[in-house]
């Protein structure tokens, strides 16, 4: 499948290379970069230990559910966004019944921009479960791990079956990636299986979510992007910036899964949806 505007799989591939500038911040960048680290560091490390001295109480009495935890990992994303000057704008609702979620991946800051408007539940590759620090908060707020292999497929697909019938929503990025902001990746349906197994196709919905990064002005529109430069490099320049953009959480209209005649319908739906609100004729 090609890309926006008709680009191809060879130009899809190489568009990650393009070169960015960013405008300079200067020693004020450092001083705010400190300033809001510490404070950042404090609340969701803080909130972390808070949130697994309630697990230990939640867990026997509740299981796969989790009626309190969420709460605060909802906080601790709203007092990030909070911290780091990010205004959010969400247009639409989130959906409130049984399945799924899909949107689209620019950042490290997705988590926090889609935790704070509704509880949920991201799925990952296995990967992230080792990253320091990363990893820690991942597994604690209940994040699904996923292996690349083969051998690895019905193990995971049973594990996707019984958190969603456990009730959590779980949130996809069914592009693999995270991107440069102004773009959407194909969507890969293989994630989307899980959907079409021991009835949950008849059961279950799909609400794609559209995330739009407004660049602050006079940086480059990538600015918020993922792409080129590793964790700590990319959280220092968000730390750095002031004034901030913004981000945009679109909540789609959530369709039935058996509406569509397999994963690879469904996913091309998704994708559609999704791509055509990152345009700024889709606002």
């Amino acid at each position: 499948m090609n890309g926006p505007a008709g680009m191809g799989q060879g130009q899809e591939q190489a568009w990650n290379e393009a070169a960015i500038a960013y405008a300079p911040m200067g020693m004020r960048g450092v001083v705010r970069a400190l300033v809001r680290g510490l404070v950042l560091g404090g609340v969701v490390y803080g909130c972390l230990i808070l949130l697994l001295v309630l697990r230990i109480v939640e867990r026997p009495l509740f299981g796969l559910e989790r009626p309190w935890t969420p709460r605060i990992t909802q906080f601790v994303c709203r007092a990030a966004l909070v911290i780091l000057a990010i205004p959010l704008v969400v247009r639409g609702q989130p959906m409130q019944g049984r399945g799924a979620m899909v949107a689209n991946h620019v950042s490290w800051l997705d988590i926090f921009a889609l935790n704070a408007t509704a509880p949920i539940y991201f799925v990952a590759k296995s990967e992230v479960a080792g990253w320091a620090g990363i990893g820690w908060l991942a597994r604690a707020t209940g994040t699904v791990f996923i292996a690349r292999k083969g051998t690895e497929a019905k193990r995971q697909q049973r594990l996707f079956e019984d958190r969603l019938r456990a009730g959590h929503r779980l949130m996809f990025f069914p592009e693999g990636t995270s991107t440069d902001a102004v773009r959407v990746l194909p969507f890969k349906s293989t994630l989307f299986a899980a959907f079409y197994t021991h009835g949950l196709d008849a059961v279950m919905q799909i609400q794609p979510v559209t995330l739009r990064y407004v660049a602050p002005a006079g940086q480059d529109a990538r600015f918020y992007g993922w792409w080129r430069d590793n964790f700590v490099g990319n959280l220092r320049r968000m730390l750095m910036q002031a004034p901030q953009g913004r981000v945009e959480v679109v909540f789609h209209d959530a369709v039935a899964v058996d509406a569509f005649a397999d994963r690879k319908a469904l996913a091309a739906h998704c994708e559609a949806v999704v791509r055509a609100a990152l345009s700024p004729e889709g606002f």
